[in-house]
C-alpha cells in the first residue's frame, strides 16, 4: 500500500505527454497516455492557448495553480515566458481574490499549514515534508492580507504566490522553498461563520501562546534545514511585523518583505524620479498616507539614502511626514512611529489640508484603502511641483489610492506615477503614451533572496535593500525613464534579478556578512550557474554497454 503522503506528492515528477516511449514502459505507464511524446513547446503552447481563451483573472489562476500541480516544470515554463501578462494573475491583484475565495477554489493542499494546536509537536510536522534541502520559508499568519484584512488560513496563497515569483524571477530551484501558514485563528466573523472556511473557529490568539509558537516554528526550522535557512515574513499585523522583525533579525536569516521588501522597491522609485528632475534625494520632502509597517520601512530607508549623502539622521527625519486615519502625525502613537512625529504646522484636518500645508514634492499612498488621492489632492500637486511624485503603492488595484489615469490626466502627464498593482498604459490628449511603474516588490525579494541564499548570509542588514534599491536604478534605461517608467520593464525581470543578485552578493562580501567559503572569485559565474532549467530532465536510469566484454572462462 502507498505512503499516505503519495496522494499529495508524486514520487516522480510528471512531465504529461513528454514521457519518452522507455520512459512510459520503466514506469509502468505505457498505455496511460496518448501514443504522441509532444516536445514542452508543444505542451506551452496548447498551455497558452487554453489561457488565452479565459478572461476572468480567478479561472486563470485555478488553471494555472492546476497546471503546478501537474507539471511544475511547463507552469514555470509558461509563467517566464510571459510573465508581465501573468504576474498579476499568480500574485498582486488575482491572488488577494484567489485568497478571500480560498476555501471555495481548493483543489490540493500547497505548503505547511501549522496551528496553534500544534505547539510542541512543530518539528515532527515539518518532518512530514517531503523535501529535506529547503533553503527558503516563506511564512505567514493570514492577519493582514495585502489590504483585504485578516484572512486566517486563506492567507496561504500568499506565501505560494511569493515562492513562485522566487522561482520564475531568480531561477531558485522550487524544491528548495517552503510556503508556511500559521493558523492561529482569525477575527473575520464573515470566514468564522463560513461553513467551507478550512482554518481553526476560533479569535485569534493573542497570547503567549501565539509568541511561543512562532518560537518554536523559528527554531525548528533552522534545526531542521540549518541556520542560514532564509525565512522571509509576509502579511503579519503591523505590531507585530515589527516586533518579530526586531526580535529576530540578529538571530535568524530573515527578513519582512512588507517593510523591507517594500521599502527598497519605493526608494528605487524615489531615486529612479530623482534620476528624471535632476533634484537629489536630499531636496524632497515626503508625505506618506498611512503610517504602518510599510510608511515605516520606506521612510527608514529613505533616511538611510539621505544618511549616505552627508545629512544627519535629525535632518533627513525632517523632511518625513505622516498621514494616518487620526491625521497628521504630530503625536506619540506608536513606538514605532516617534522617529517621524513633529509639532503640528497648524490646523490639517484632511489629507488635502496636509498636502497643502507641508508642500511635499512626493506623495506615496501605503494606506491600504482605495483611492484616498482625490482629484484636488493630484491637482494640488502638480500646482506645488513641476514634477509631482505620486506613488499609489496600496494592493490589489481596488485598494490603490489612486488610478494612473487620474494622475497624469490631472496633472498634464507631468506626474511621476508608481503604483503596487499593475495599470494600463495611458493616453494623453496631445497623444503621449506614458507607462506606470509598477513598484512591485518582486523586482526586490527574488534577487535579494537568491544572493542571500548562495552566500550564507546568517542576518540581512538594512544595507542590502539600500543595495538593492540603487541596482534595481541602474538598470532603468533613459529610453524607459522617458516613457514615464520608474522600473525596468517586467518582461525584464529575470535579467533584474540576477544582477541584483549579483550586486548583492558582491556587496555581502565585501561587507563580511557572508559565511559561505571559499568566497567566489566571478561572482556574476557562480549566480547564473545555479539558475534552475525548465527543461526536462531523462528519468532512465544511466545504461551503457561493456564493449567487447567476454564473460566466458578461458580454454586451454
Amino acid at each position: 500500500t502507498p505512503h499516505p503522503t503519495m496522494q499529495f506528492f508524486p514520487v516522480f515528477p510528471s512531465q504529461g505527454m513528454a514521457f519518452t516511449l522507455q520512459e512510459r514502459q520503466i514506469l509502468g505507464i505505457h498505455g496511460l497516455l496518448p501514443p504522441k511524446v509532444e516536445t514542452q513547446d508543444t505542451q506551452a503552447m496548447r498551455f497558452q492557448n487554453n489561457l488565452k481563451k479565459m478572461t476572468d483573472p480567478l479561472e486563470k489562476y485555478i488553471y494555472l495553480m492546476g497546471i503546478q500541480e501537474r507539471n511544475e516544470r511547463l507552469f514555470y515554463r509558461v509563467l517566464m515566458e510571459d510573465i508581465e501578462e501573468l504576474m498579476p494573475i499568480v500574485y498582486t491583484p488575482t491572488v488577494g481574490l484567489a485568497c478571500t475565495q480560498y476555501g471555495h477554489i481548493f483543489r490540493r493542499p500547497k505548503g505547511l499549514f501549522i496551528s496553534i494546536r500544534d505547539r510542541g509537536h512543530v518539528r515532527s510536522i515539518l518532518d512530514n515534508w517531503p523535501e529535506t534541502n529547503v533553503s527558503a520559508v516563506v511564512v505567514t499568519d493570514g492577519e493582514r492580507i495585502l489590504g483585504l484584512g485578516d484572512l486566517g488560513v486563506y492567507g496561504m496563497g500568499i506565501p505560494v504566490g511569493k515562492l513562485c515569483l522566487y522561482t520564475a524571477c531568480a531561477g531558485i530551484r522550487p524544491e528548495k522553498c517552503l510556503p508556511v501558514v500559521i493558523d492561529v485563528g482569525t477575527d473575520n466573523e464573515t470566514l468564522l461563520r463560513d461553513p467551507l472556511y478550512m482554518g481553526l473557529y476560533q479569535q485569534r490568539d493573542r497570547s503567549q501562546a501565539y509568541d511561543d509558537l512562532i518560537d518554536e516554528f523559528m527554531e525548528a526550522v533552522v534545526d531542521k534545514y540549518g541556520q542560514d535557512t532564509l525565512i522571509q515574513f509576509e502579511d503579519f499585523g503591523n505590531h507585530n511585523a515589527f516586533r518579530f522583525m526586531r526580535k529576530y533579525s540578529q538571530k535568524y536569516c530573515t527578513f519582512n518583505d512588507d517593510i523591507q521588501g517594500t521599502a527598497s522597491v519605493a526608494l528605487a522609485g524615489l531615486l529612479a524620479a530623482q534620476r528624471a528632475i535632476g533634484k537629489p534625494i536630499t531636496e524632497h520632502r515626503v508625505l506618506f498616507l498611512g503610517a504602518g509597517e510599510a510608511a515605516l520601512g520606506i521612510a527608514n530607508l529613505i533616511v538611510m539614502a539621505m544618511m549616505e549623502t552627508g545629512m544627519t539622521q535629525a535632518e533627513a527625519r525632517k523632511k518625513i511626514w505622516m498621514f494616518d486615519k487620526d491625521g497628521l502625525l504630530v503625536k506619540k502613537m506608536d513606538a514605532n512611529q516617534d522617529a517621524f512625529i513633529h509639532d503640528s504646522p497648524g490646523d490639517v484636518h484632511s489629507f488635502l489640508d496636509a498636502v497643502e500645508t507641508i508642500k511635499p514634492t512626493a506623495i506615496i499612498g501605503v494606506s491600504g484603502a482605495g483611492r484616498l488621492f482625490t482629484h484636488n489632492v493630484i491637482k494640488a500637486m502638480g500646482e506645488l511641483n513641476e514634477r509631482p511624485i505620486i506613488f499609489a503603492l496600496s494592493n490589489p488595484t481596488n485598494k490603490a489610492e489612486c488610478t494612473a489615469e487620474d494622475a497624469y490626466k490631472l496633472t498634464d502627464g507631468r506626474c511621476l506615477f508608481a503604483s503596487g498593482s499593475p495599470f494600463a498604459p495611458v493616453t494623453l490628449s496631445d497623444g503621449r503614451v506614458l507607462t506606470p511603474g509598477q513598484g512591485n516588490n518582486a523586482y526586490i525579494f527574488p534577487g535579494v533572496a537568491l544572493a542571500v541564499m548562495l552566500s550564507g548570509v546568517r542576518h540581512i542588514s538594512d544595507t542590502v535593500f539600500l543595495e538593492a534599491a540603487k541596482t534595481l536604478v541602474e538598470q532603468l534605461t533613459d529610453q524607459e525613464l522617458a516613457e514615464g517608467r520608474l522600473y525596468p520593464p517586467l518582461s525584464n525581470i529575470r535579467e533584474v534579478s540576477l544582477q541584483m543578485a549579483v550586486k548583492v552578493v558582491e556587496y555581502v562580501y565585501a561587507k563580511g556578512m557572508a559565511f559561505r567559503y571559499p568566497e567566489p572569485l566571478d561572482k556574476n559565474a557562480f549566480v547564473r550557474a545555479t539558475v534552475w532549467d525548465t527543461s526536462y530532465d531523462s528519468l532512465l536510469p544511466d545504461m551503457f554497454d561493456w564493449p567487447g566484454v567476454s564473460f566466458s572462462p578461458r580454454t586451454g
